[in-house]
């Protein structure tokens, strides 16, 4: 063969290979978020009880990533960071506090990116942390104005139900219970798939990109008493991760990250197999929404073009570790369910995934968003962080030189996993290190063993080597605490109880007021004067009290601090003309 004719077939196939691409119709997706959900999942294998049939009939047709970890351990920077695909290290947002569009005011989020080429972008429930962010998405339900992602959900009356308050230092959806109603009257999830379910039914004129919020389950666990039933009381199992010295080979940031107040009051209150019989309810009600997405896609016109991905966006402790919630680096909190499957004939993957197939490689939910674009045949997003999964999906066990990272808190802490070892480490330079192999729950700390110096060293030098500055949310996206005047109450007296928090406190007045702190006998302690239109930080307690007088120490009103940071407005009066 010349040379010359050599060139002009190969030109021909490229041809007709671009010619194919072009032809081929656009992937559809559908992506669906499971909130709080850790490996408590049938096809990993978390908890003998989990029930989990529709995820894991979505498992057996696609690939699990049995080693998917987060992004971050708490809604917002993990969900940030998979919608923008901005590693948190890189945008600064590292917790709940901080606000996505004040960090990040011109980042394009995956659906924007999609819509923006060629695609119908719309969405249902919680995709990101507690917002819609409206200019992302074509069409949304609720109604993307609204900015409220969760529709009208069925609450008991009367709160808490099973787990009594500890204080004001408790998130106050920390609670459980079987409610007497049908999966239509509870509404909630049930609402986002009948939505979500609905789209899937119908054909459309563009490819789509569908988001799919399944909240629960996060807290509170209240569910559809049938879900209940499944998991009796007096055969729940304990977590088996679960180990009560487990604390013991920590170093000191290790051992702070651990034990908490939750678990403690838990078990205080006997409440311990009920919480995990509530946690076991709500996945399998999750579970079931699932089923009905997965359900209408099957049997709408929409089956063989679209592209599903099942995600959570963090694990969650029950237990283990003396830790109850989420926000630790732990593996149990790290990782996370994650199922893709590509139909045969897509743009970027054309031989589709194996059925059943699973991949122990280390990846993080930060590479959702070039896989995605990649398989649909988009432009490459410059500002991803995460690499593509394409080279997995063909071929799970391929070579991947890549590491999966956890950024936790604040810069300079994060896990980092391997396929076989697990790196944390502390801004402090305490460290952590687990042979997941033979230590799946993390329960030997192998950091100060000299035989692991060398493996220590290595995984470092994978880890970021420098880290965007933490800057918190702006005053004016604080929420704001409740104004109680004291001619309808006086000030009470401060029970503080919880972790210190920062509350501004902003004078709307047209003349100085004084503040003052009442202590725990209920006297008040005077903190100095602020004038009018000032604002000033101040470092308190939940439960705290704090009064304001006029200039002559006469009370106006005063707030009771809550569990969070806040703004603190002294309201005008009607004579201040405003």
């Amino acid at each position: 063969m010349t040379q010359r004719l050599f060139t002009a077939i190969a030109c021909a196939l490229t041809f007709c290979l671009t010619l194919c691409a072009e032809e081929t119709p656009r992937p559809n997706i559908l992506f669906i978020s499971v909130d709080d959900l850790n490996d408590w999942v049938g096809c990993l294998g978390g908890h003998p009880q989990a029930s989990t049939p529709n995820i894991d009939r979505l498992a057996s047709s696609g690939m699990l990533f049995t080693n998917a970890h987060c992004p971050a351990p708490a809604c917002n920077p993990s969900r940030t960071a998979i919608m923008t695909g901005i590693s948190p290290h890189k945008s600064g947002l590292y917790d709940n506090r901080q606000k996505m569009r004040e960090l990040l005011p011109d980042a394009e989020l995956l659906p924007a990116y999609f819509s923006n080429n060629g695609y119908w972008s719309a969405g249902s429930g919680k995709i990101l942390h507690y917002f819609i962010d409206a200019r992302s998405w074509d069409e949304y339900f609720p109604p993307k104005e609204t900015e409220d992602p969760f529709p009208r959900t069925l609450y008991p009356e009367n709160r808490p139900v099973n787990l009594p308050r500890g204080g004001p230092w408790q998130y106050i959806e920390t609670d459980w219970a079987a409610l007497d109603a049908t999966d239509e009257e509870f509404g909630g999830d049930w609402l986002v798939s009948k939505w979500i379910g609905e789209q899937l039914s119908k054909q459309h004129e563009k490819p789509f990109f569908l988001a799919c919020g399944i909240y629960r389950p996060h807290e509170p666990w209240f569910v559809p008493k049938k879900y209940f039933d499944a998991f009796p009381i007096d055969e729940i199992e304990l977590p088996p991760g679960y180990k009560e010295d487990d604390l013991d080979d920590l170093p000191p940031a290790g051992q702070s990250q651990g034990p908490n107040r939750y678990f403690a009051h838990i078990r205080k209150h006997g409440q311990w197999k009920r919480g995990i019989q509530g946690y076991l309810a709500s996945i399998a009600f999750a579970d079931a929404m699932v089923g009905r997405v997965l359900d209408a896609l099957e049997n709408g016109p929409n089956r063989d073009n679209t592209i599903v991905v099942l995600w959570s966006d963090h694990g969650w402790h029950l237990g283990e570790k003396q830790h109850w919630q989420k926000y630790t680096p732990w593996r149990v909190c790290t990782r996370v369910p994650l199922i893709i499957r590509v139909p045969k004939g897509t743009r970027g993957l054309q031989a589709g995934t194996r059925p059943g197939a699973e991949c122990r490689k280390p990846v993080n939910l930060l590479s959702l968003y070039p896989t995605l674009t990649r398989l649909a045949g988009l432009p490459n997003q410059l500002s991803n962080d995460g690499p593509s999964l394409i080279p997995l999906l063909e071929t799970p066990d391929a070579q991947w030189p890549h590491v999966s990272i956890t950024h936790l808190g604040r810069p300079g802490n994060f896990g980092l996993s391997e396929e076989r070892w697990r790196y944390i480490q502390y801004d402090n330079g305490d460290r952590e290190l687990y042979d997941t192999d033979l230590d799946p729950y993390e329960w030997t700390n192998l950091a100060e063993r000299p035989e692991h110096a060398q493996r220590l060293a290595k995984l470092r030098a994978l880890a970021p080597e420098s880290f965007e500055a933490y800057v918190p949310a702006s005053v004016a996206s604080l929420p704001k605490l409740p104004w109680h005047w004291s001619s309808e109450n006086p000030a009470p007296a401060s029970k503080p109880d919880g972790d210190p928090l920062d509350v501004v406190f902003t004078n709307n007045r047209n003349e100085p007021v004084n503040v003052f702190w009442i202590d725990r006998q209920g006297t008040p302690k005077p903190y100095g004067t602020l004038q009018a239109g000032w604002r000033k930080p101040q470092q308190t307690r939940p439960g705290a009290v704090w009064m304001i007088t006029d200039a002559n120490e006469n009370p106006l009103g005063h707030f009771i601090i809550g569990d969070r940071a806040a703004e603190a407005i002294v309201p005008p009066t009607a004579s201040d003309g405003q």
